[in-house]
């Protein structure tokens, strides 16, 4: 009974069920955790069960760790797309003079 009265928090951040994170390798019917799965998940109550506040600690743990590595990810693709952008920019300021010195030979 307790279960159903419980409130399940919001899922922010949700993706659609079709897109993995991790990119084409994964199977579509793999999807990772993210933070919120992981805090909001509940687990069965038995007679001789875990300890509820040990659960919820270590769930809040793992959420923890799920969220600094995805923050990792979006940082290291933001660092990648910005060295595109400048090696994009480098070789279009040196495409002239390439062109200029294939000219000449």
């Amino acid at each position: 009974m307790r279960n159903l009265l419980r409130i399940r928090p919001k899922q922010r951040n949700a993706e659609p069920p079709n897109s993995a994170p991790g990119g084409a390798y994964r199977a579509t019917s793999y999807l990772p955790l993210r933070p919120w799965q992981v805090r909001g998940h509940r687990f069965a109550t038995r007679r001789r069960g875990l300890d509820p506040a040990e659960v919820a600690a270590f769930l809040d743990r793992v959420a923890g760790d799920l969220a600094a590595a995805y923050a990792e990810i979006a940082r290291s693709r933001d660092e990648t797309a910005r060295i595109k952008h400048a090696l994009r920019e480098w070789q279009s300021r040196q495409a002239p003079s390439m062109r200029d010195l294939a000219g000449r030979s």
